[in-house]
């Protein structure tokens, strides 16, 4: 299985801005914690940052044929972006949207989520303690559709004359 973490703009500056809303902990801390899950779950990692919407989009759509799995952090774009919303939903593979902060306990505009209608699910509000449960939501779903796969591909041996 493969996972494919996007990070959206300014969380290069995780460990410098807003400490008081995002923590001390930098966006290599996390991504070294996400890489020791991935290794226990056997599940390969790849991680992208980017402050442009457009290299975010394409790296999306990169994922087809690639990943099986999409983490993304839009950040400030989750409540302004259509097109990476549509980018999500085109590829059509599960993805979960994490953010550090609890998104519905800061200011209004950011209770809407643009991109949250076209993922699996959504984590929010754990601190960098998001990205760990967000690993854990999509290995599972990944199983899950593995197993459903499974499931079916028996099936359908099964069902074939001798």
């Amino acid at each position: 299985m493969k996972v494919v973490v996007i990070q959206g703009p300014n969380l290069n500056m995780l460990g410098l801005r807003e400490q008081n809303i995002y923590g001390p902990m930098k966006l290599e801390d996390i991504h070294s914690q996400m890489e020791g899950y991935a290794k226990q779950s056997e599940t390969e990692v790849e991680f992208f940052q980017s402050n442009l919407e457009g290299e975010i989009v394409d790296k999306i759509q990169e994922c087809i044929g690639d990943a099986d799995g999409i983490i993304i952090n839009p950040a400030a774009y989750s409540h302004t972006s259509i097109a990476i919303r549509d980018a999500i939903k085109a590829v059509q593979i599960p993805t979960v949207e994490v953010h550090i902060s609890n998104i519905y306990a800061r200011e209004e505009f950011r209770h809407t989520s643009l991109v949250a209608p076209v993922c699996a699910g959504q984590i929010s509000g754990f601190g960098p303690f998001s990205y760990h449960l967000a690993m854990v939501a999509m290995t599972q779903i990944l199983s899950e559709i593995k197993a459903l796969k499974d499931s079916q591909a028996q099936q359908a041996q099964a069902q074939k004359p001798a």
